[in-house]
């Protein structure tokens, strides 16, 4: 089973610290994860929030997850938890197939979708131009719950995540013109070195986002 974090730190430096120091330790029953820097807000185009860390990870069962929810933190403001059952999805992350153990899960509810990729230099500059823009019809697009850009180091290595309220809202923005168009000309273009794309049922969550649970 899979999992996604947001947490939001007191300060940067405690956010930065555990950005670092997180890769060292290796929760039990952890079988991959990925430590994510944050955009600004909802803004899923280029931009840092460096304040808050997410956290997406595959657990060996339920009980590892629990234990990991369970598991307190210090100088947390706030903390968001969803458990993700797979729908479907495809590609790598860091070359490797951290979709490929997963079980399906039902997709006649609220779904969590999964983007990543490496974008090649020479692609930077027009990924940059695309992205404020599909940013901008993503926060406008219907049945979406909450959004957040994730990212690693070094730069370049860029994501999000977000809820919806069904798959049919997904299905409707994949359709949405300047999106559509973008995901043409990251095929046509050759923009990623890598890419990951992955639709969750979310059947569990804690904590708030932002104030709020966008799945209540």
């Amino acid at each position: 089973m899979a999992s996604f974090h947001l947490l939001r730190h007191n300060g940067p430096l405690t956010a930065m610290s555990r950005l670092a120091t997180d890769r060292l330790r290796r929760p039990p029953g952890l079988v991959t994860w990925r430590l994510l820097g944050t955009g600004r807000g909802a803004d899923t185009g280029p931009s840092a929030d460096l304040r808050r860390t997410a956290v997406f990870a595959v657990w060996e069962d339920d009980a590892a997850f629990d234990r990991f929810v369970a598991t307190p933190r210090q100088r947390l403001v706030e903390r968001y938890d969803v458990r993700l059952r797979l729908v479907g999805g495809h590609g790598r992350w860091g070359r490797a197939d951290v979709l490929g153990d997963l079980q399906p899960g039902p997709d006649d509810g609220p779904i969590a979708v999964l983007t990543r990729a490496s974008v090649r230099v020479r692609a930077w500059r027009p990924f940059r131009a695309a992205g404020r823009v599909v940013s901008a019809e993503l926060a406008a697009a219907d049945g979406l719950l909450a959004a957040v850009g994730v990212g690693e180091l070094p730069v370049g290595r860029l994501g999000t995540f977000s809820l919806w309220r069904s798959a049919a809202d997904v299905r409707a923005f994949a359709l949405a013109p300047r999106h559509a168009e973008t995901v043409r000309r990251t095929r046509v273009d050759g923009w990623y070195r890598e890419e990951l794309f992955a639709r969750f049922a979310p059947d569990r969550s804690s904590g708030t986002w932002d104030g709020r649970d966008p799945l209540a």
